[in-house]
């Protein structure tokens, strides 16, 4: 209607009219009329916008590597991108008149790629592959403070690496050579496993010799303890014994002093007797033997002197002629022998 329009704009777009080269209105979400022919629109989207990458790099030892991640990033200053970058829509309202909001992310993108070429290329492939973290902080922190991001008014939001693999090639003989190395790994384990279990056994038969090794001990103690009180029992006895067989000397020395003192008073007694005898039988070897058989028939019995009697006549036989006894003499006598 007579060059008039009217523009709506989304509450993530910042707007900028200009109007005969000078900026008359601004702001998020606008709604107005302008006249065309002499107006210019400015859109500068200010919601955060997510950018997938993937990068092919090579590492400090010359392999190559593929990396990728997303950038995540906001226009916090619009007017700054508007000044550096061209960001006006076309006549018909809803196109932009150039390539330039397209080429923003790629700037962002090729910036991030070079920060990580940087960082790849002072490490080897082993500490690429497992640094993806340390790379993150490096390179958000990079951006963030890169002079060529600020100064579109652009602020980074989030920077993620999702993988980093290496050539399919390098990446069999990465996992070659892992598999080997945990095999290493299971077979190490399995030998101290078992090493283990040796020297738990090993322990155990320890533990069991030297049991038994106490038990020994303890018998050996028990049996020289009991080898101690039998010596000892022994030697009571011994001692005993010698205390018996002391007292038994003392009493043989005494009965010996006792049988010598006996003998002695019967040798004195023998040699009063004997001494006795002599003299008598020195005062009878004078004496008639009759005599002194007659003196040795005084007060004898009379079947005793009959005895006699009957000897003498049988030593003089020859000069008895008849002899006769009567009954009654052998009856008296063999009276009084009863």
């Amino acid at each position: 209607m007579l060059g008039f329009k009217f523009a709506k704009f989304q509450p993530t777009d910042y707007v900028l009219q200009y109007k005969g080269g000078k900026l008359v209105r601004e702001g998020i979400g606008q709604s107005f009329f302008y006249f065309a022919p002499t107006s210019s629109l400015v859109r500068v989207p200010v919601a955060s916008v997510d950018v997938p990458f993937i990068f092919l790099e090579v590492t400090a030892d010359f392999q190559e590597v593929t990396v990728q991640g997303q950038l995540t990033y906001r226009i916090a200053d619009p007017g700054k991108v508007a000044q550096l970058m061209d960001f006006s829509i076309a006549e018909d309202g809803k196109k932009y008149a150039t390539d330039d909001p397209k080429s923003l992310p790629q700037r962002l993108i090729n910036h991030a790629q070079v920060l990580t070429r940087a960082s790849l290329q002072a490490m080897p492939l082993r500490q690429a592959l497992g640094s993806s973290s340390d790379l993150v902080t490096g390179i958000r922190e990079g951006m963030r403070q890169a002079e060529a991001i600020t100064s579109l008014g652009v602020e980074i939001l989030g920077f993620s690496i999702l993988a980093i693999k290496p050539t399919p090639e390098t990446s069999r003989a990465l996992e070659a050579e892992a598999r080997e190395q945990i095999l290493k790994e299971s077979d190490e384990a399995i030998y101290a496993r078992r090493n283990a279990a040796v020297e738990q056994e090993r322990a155990i038969k320890e533990n069991e010799l030297n049991t038994e090794i106490a038990i020994e001990n303890k018998k050996r103690q028990i049996k020289e303890a009991q080898m101690e009180a039998e010596k000892s029992v022994q030697q009571k006895k011994r001692e005993i014994k010698e205390a018996e067989m002391a007292t038994r000397i003392a009493l043989e020395e005494k009965n010996k002093e006792l049988v010598e003192l006996s003998v002695q008073n019967e040798r004195h007694q023998a040699d009063s007797k004997a001494y006795g005898i002599s003299a008598t039988l020195k005062a009878l070897a004078a004496t008639d033997p009759k005599v002194l058989q007659s003196l040795t028939n005084v007060g004898m019995d009379p079947g005793r002197l009959l005895a006699l009697a009957f000897k003498e006549m049988a030593e003089s036989t020859g000069k008895i002629g008849q002899l006769n006894i009567s009954p009654d003499l052998l009856r008296e006598m063999m009276a009084e022998r009863k």
